[in-house]
């Protein structure tokens, strides 16, 4: 808990005041002199805003059972899920739209991402990750009008989801994609409103995309609560022509 605490940058006394306990009772919980509560570890995990997947594991520690559940996109029980995400899916055709989960693996996608997907090497494929694919330099990146722009914009977005959570995992591909060659950004291609995706089209031409992303804002098992769904959306007439243009080949 101390760690969390320490990460978020926020002194005990203001945690205790905050989560309505003695400080005394939360040095004694940091300390291990006192084994919190599962309310008790609810409620500081929640103050800290710390990430399902990292409650459960405050819980463990704690000697109490995890609260949140993690089932397979094939369960069952994750079935409106499933048809959640198949519909929005759709819903974005021909246009690019992915889902993907915490470690930014792709777990669905409808038939508009081919154009981001053409000329990766099939390896990156097998199995795809998205930022993988996105700056490798047998991925998307050669195709990439605005590499460096877009690098700095992923590689930055990579580095706030990493110092928000616990995941060696992500920081692992942190290290990797720094790794990667890319373009230099100028403090010219900072200013904008968004960062645009530009990139060359199968028949070379220009294709520029604006993304966005959905979430499950209520979700309680931790599979749904981490996916993430990104479309990507013509930012000027002439990618939306050809997108359509391209879907009816």
């Amino acid at each position: 808990m101390r760690q969390w605490r320490q990460r978020r940058r926020i002194s005990q006394l203001d945690l205790a005041i905050e989560a309505d306990v003695s400080a005394r009772h939360l040095s004694f919980i940091e300390t291990g002199r006192s084994t919190p509560s599962r309310a008790m570890v609810l409620k500081l995990g929640s103050v800290l805003n710390v990430p399902a997947r990292e409650q459960n594991r405050l819980l463990l520690a704690a000697g109490h059972a995890p609260v949140y559940a993690e089932r397979s996109l094939d369960d069952p029980e994750m079935s409106a899920v499933r048809t959640g995400i198949d519909r929005v899916l759709a819903a974005y055709e021909p246009f690019p739209c992915l889902a993907v989960d915490h470690l930014w693996n792709i777990v669905a996608a409808n038939a508009g991402i081919a154009v981001l997907l053409q000329g990766v090497a099939p390896e990156l494929l097998n199995p795809p990750n998205a930022l993988r694919i996105s700056l490798h330099p047998d991925g998307l990146a050669p195709r990439i009008r605005n590499l460096g722009q877009w690098r700095h914009h992923v590689i930055g977005r990579l580095r706030r989801e990493v110092a928000g959570s616990a995941s060696t995992e992500l920081h692992d591909l942190l290290t990797e994609i720094e790794a990667y060659p890319g373009g230099d950004v100028e403090s010219s291609d900072l200013g904008g409103v968004a960062v645009p995706l530009e990139i060359d089209g199968p028949d070379g031409e220009a294709l520029t995309f604006l993304s966005t992303v959905t979430t499950f804002g209520t979700a309680l098992d931790l599979t749904a609560a981490e996916l993430s769904i990104e479309a990507f959306l013509p930012a000027d007439d002439a990618t939306a022509q050809a997108i359509r243009e391209s879907a009816t080949r």
